[in-house]
Formats: structure tokens, sequence, C-alpha cells
């Protein structure tokens, strides 16, 4: 077996910067000068006072180039009929998220928002060559019965995401949302996060592509038998990637840590996405903080990420497609907290006389 050990030299990221808290401050404090009650928006108004501390100014700049982020990679599991859909589905829906009428490209184009395909590991030649730039391998191992992938291909394919991530915000990406594609994806998923958040296998399975009661019982006993392998290595994220997880996953993983590292927030989508984020948490320590949780998935393991990592979602829309759907849905609330901070009136733009406020302690 092709063993990982602690994090690669190479990998170690640095100490992560920490959202403006002067800026967040300076946010909330202008909240309470819009011509508006005080505290009136709820929600909305942290979610702009934390885009204000993201670009640590206030008020906030509006967005200008969100961008829906999709790693693709197939996953061997899917041989042992955990999917509603057959292993080879993958590929064709590369090619249907590239030519437009997918739910994912629906969506991003309804909210504004760039679309990115990386394929990091489909069992397919691709489309375009220039979508496996970062190709790790063709599929991967069946995880309840071998590793994902070799040592070598885990620190590939987070140096892919990281190299992504960088590439993204170079070219003016203000807002991320990572999204992964691949049949049998919520495999693996599930079984990192029951790993890392001390779950038995009864608790992460779900229904993912539609699946019926035998295909819910291969799922539990593949995620059974993949957790068992995964235990011993639940303290190293690499190894953990390498066990139970796939390239999209270790992309996305890489991604996540290295969007913090270069301060630009992420809205993270769904079960996959999330798996990703525990790892990244834990090989990047804080980067959680550049982070919202767009939704809670109707998958069982993600309200165990959310609360993991202590992260309240914007929608609870009982949406379990993956692919960056629930992201690109909480895309507008995001949007609209930003701008209602930076294009509001205050009291003093508007001539309006301020609301006279009982003293404090009535």
């Amino acid at each position: 077996m092709d063993a990982v050990g602690s994090v690669d030299p190479a990998l170690t990221f640095p100490t992560l910067p920490l959202p403006d808290e002067i800026a967040r401050a300076d946010a909330l404090r202008r909240h309470t000068e819009l011509v508006k009650p005080v505290e009136s928006l709820g929600r909305l108004e942290e979610l702009g006072a934390w885009i204000a501390a993201c670009q640590g100014q206030s008020p906030p700049r509006p967005f200008v180039r969100p961008r829906v982020v999709v790693f693709a990679a197939d996953h061997g599991i899917a041989a042992k009929g955990v999917s509603a859909h057959p292993p080879e589905a993958t590929a064709r829906m590369v090619v249907a998220l590239l030519t437009g009428g997918t739910v994912t490209g629906v969506l991003a184009a309804a909210v504004g928002a760039g679309l990115r395909v990386e394929d990091v590991g489909v069992d397919a030649e691709p489309p375009d060559p220039e979508l496996a730039r970062f190709k790790v391998r063709r599929g991967s191992g069946s995880i309840d019965t071998e590793d994902a992938l070799t040592g070598d291909e885990v620190l590939a394919a987070v140096r892919a995401g990281m190299a992504v991530a960088d590439a993204e915000v170079d070219a003016g990406a203000d807002l991320l949302l990572p999204a992964q594609l691949g049949v049998g994806g919520s495999t693996p998923a599930s079984v990192l996060v029951a790993a890392l958040t001390g779950s038995e296998p009864v608790a992460v399975v779900g229904r993912a592509s539609g699946i019926d009661d035998n295909a819910w019982m291969r799922k539990a006993a593949a995620v059974r038998d993949a957790l068992r392998r995964a235990r011993p290595v639940l303290t190293d994220p690499l190894a953990l990637l390498r066990t139970a997880g796939g390239a999209d996953l270790a992309a996305l993983t890489g991604f996540l840590a290295q969007a913090a590292v270069r301060r630009t927030p992420v809205l993270l989508d769904g079960l996959a996405v999330g798996a990703a984020a525990l790892l990244a948490e834990e090989l990047a320590p804080g980067a959680s903080a550049w982070w919202v949780a767009a939704h809670r998935c109707a998958e069982p393991a993600h309200p165990l990420v959310l609360e993991h990592l202590d992260l309240a979602p914007l929608l609870d829309l009982d949406i379990r497609l993956g692919e960056g759907a629930g992201a690109a849905a909480a895309l507008p609330l995001l949007a609209m907290a930003v701008r209602v901070l930076a294009e509001t009136a205050t009291y003093e733009q508007a001539g309006v006389p301020r609301p006279v406020l009982p003293p404090p302690g009535r």
C-alpha cells in the first residue's frame, strides 16, 4: 500500500489570516445608520458584515466575478451499485455541463456566476484536453476493498485544487462556489464525514442520486467496509483522502484551503464539498472563517458537517443534488446582503429623522 505520512512539507499551509474584524464592526455599525429599524434584517446584516470583513473594507464591494468551480471525477465504488446512475454517466454529465442545460449551468447563469469545470479523475477521455490539465488518474479505487488513490496522486490532486483556486483569484474571482460531479461521489464523502465526526455508517448513508432500498443497503455496506479501512488513518487528512476519498475530494480540499490563504470568501455547497471542508480545516486550521454554508442538504451526513464546523446554513430546501446547485441558489442572498450595505441610504443622506430608541435596559 502506498502510504502517506504526515502533511507533506510542500503542502504546509501558512498561518491563515482572519477576516478583518475592524471592517466587520464598521459594517455592523453602518447598519445602525441605514434607513431601517436597527437589526431588522437579521442574518442578512451578519452576512454583509462577513463579506466586509473578507474584503477588508466597509461598505463591501458588490460581487463582480462569482465563480462556480466544478471538480469532476469517477469513483470505483460506483461499480458496486451504490448509485442510481451507471458509472459511465459521469463523462456524459461533464459534456452536458459544458454544453448547457444542466441544473448547475442554468442556476449559475440565473445568478450571474461564471462556470469552470475541471476533470481531475473522470474515467474517460475529456471532450477538450484543456479540461484535463490537472487530471490525476482515470477513476479511483473501490474504497471498500482498496485505496482510492496513491500517495502521489493525493498530493497531485490537492495541489491541483490549490492551483485552480490561485488561477481563479488571480483572474478576479471575488466569491467562489466549489462543487463536485461524479457518480458514486456521496459514498466516499459519507465515509470521510463518518470518520471525522465519529459517526456510524447508518447515520451518514442517504439516498443521494435517488437510490432504492437495495442500493441503499449496498451503499451502507460499502460505507461500513470503507470506514473500517479509514479509521486507522483518521488523524492524517492526506492518508484519509488516499484511503477513502478520491481525486475530486482531494482537489476540493486543496481548493478550499487555498481560497482561505488568498482571502477569498467561499459559499460551501452540499455533502461532497462539506466533507472536503472538514479535511481542509484539518490541513489549514482557521480556513472555515472564510466560508459560509450555502444550505443544509438532504443527505444525513451533511448536518454532521455543519455541526462539526459550527456553520449555520443560509437555506434549507431539501436539495441533495450537489454539483453546486445549493450554493448557486444561496448566492442571491449573499449578493443582496452586500448591496444593502453598499447602496442603502443612511438616515442623514435620506433626510429622515432617526427613530427615538429606549435607553439601554428598558
